[in-house]
């Protein structure tokens, strides 16, 4: 990737030990001088220490990746989940604005009520049924009520080798269990977390290397991009996916069986049917991720 010398030269990243964050400093490495932080050396809870730590870096770009993301805890902890989710991006948003940095941030298809028959576009409006949902969209609309320099990006269904995810219990039930219960009436699009961090890269690129300043880009293509996988599948079809990428002899299972949502203890309700239309961010940037099952094989 060839970048623009006088393209950016900082970057701070913001929860790099996650399963996208993680892939991101990889990604990021070539468009400049990458700061990336973990929860240790900034809290996301902790207001005061964003805002001094934006102040003393004066980044650039900022990419947050940190989030809370444990859908069915958040019901309990409610206010935690909003501080890191809604309120932190808003003061991230701020912060970036006062210095004229261009602020990344990523949210979730689970902003919607899954009522819609077919696929969401950025203009649906969000109804939101769990916590987690309520606090992600809250995050969005801090971030575009300081209207700064910003690209907010919906995610689906994040999987990678990393953190807790459905992919990695697969794989770990595949060899404690010979049979496995899995939803089969939520369908989505899985969307690996490298596919995410190289999107992420690839957009950021076309920017700094515009002749005219990346500011200048992201300030015409500011806004709302929904960034998953293609197609469509459910639970039980991922499920079934990566057990069958399971060589036979490193799994026990035997057999995995499709449920009903209304069968399966949840503490958070999840919408039905969440699949997110891409063609907005195709259409301003010029590529298309690839098939959430394409995606799967590139990574095995």
């Amino acid at each position: 990737m060839n970048v623009n010398k006088n393209g950016p030269q900082k970057i701070l990243l913001l929860g790099k030990n996650g399963q996208t964050g993680w892939e991101l400093r990889r990604t990021l490495a070539p468009l400049g001088n990458v700061v990336a932080l973990d929860r240790k050396k900034l809290d996301l809870v902790r207001t005061g220490d964003i805002r001094r730590t934006v102040q003393e870096l004066k980044p650039d770009i900022i990419v947050n990746a940190a989030a809370y993301t444990a859908v069915d805890k958040a019901e309990s902890e409610p206010d935690l989940a909003m501080a890191i989710n809604g309120d932190a991006p808003g003061v991230l948003a701020e912060e970036a604005k006062k210095i004229e940095a261009l602020l990344v941030h990523y949210s979730t298809d689970y902003v919607f009520d899954g009522t819609k028959d077919n696929s969401y576009t950025e203009e649906d409006t969000p109804n939101p049924l769990n916590v987690y949902g309520r606090t992600k969209l809250a995050g969005e609309q801090a971030i575009q009520a300081v209207n700064g320099n910003y690209l907010i990006f919906r995610t689906s269904w994040v999987y990678g080798n990393r953190g807790q995810n459905f992919f990695l219990t697969m794989l770990r039930l595949a060899k404690e269990r010979e049979e496995i219960r899995v939803v089969d009436d939520q369908i989505g699009a899985p969307t690996w977390g490298r596919m995410i961090a190289e999107s992420t890269a690839l957009i950021l690129a076309q920017g700094i290397n515009r002749e005219q300043g990346f500011k200048k880009y992201f300030e015409e293509r500011k806004g709302l991009y929904h960034m998953t996988a293609g197609g469509q599948t459910s639970w039980y079809g991922f499920a079934k996916h990566i057990i069958d990428s399971i060589p036979p002899e490193n799994k026990i299972v035997q057999q995995v069986i499709p449920i009903k949502t209304k069968d399966y203890s949840y503490k958070a309700q999840r919408p039905l049917y969440s699949v997110m239309s891409n063609s907005k961010l195709s259409t301003e940037f010029q590529f298309t991720l690839n098939s959430w099952d394409k995606q799967f094989y590139q990574m095995n």
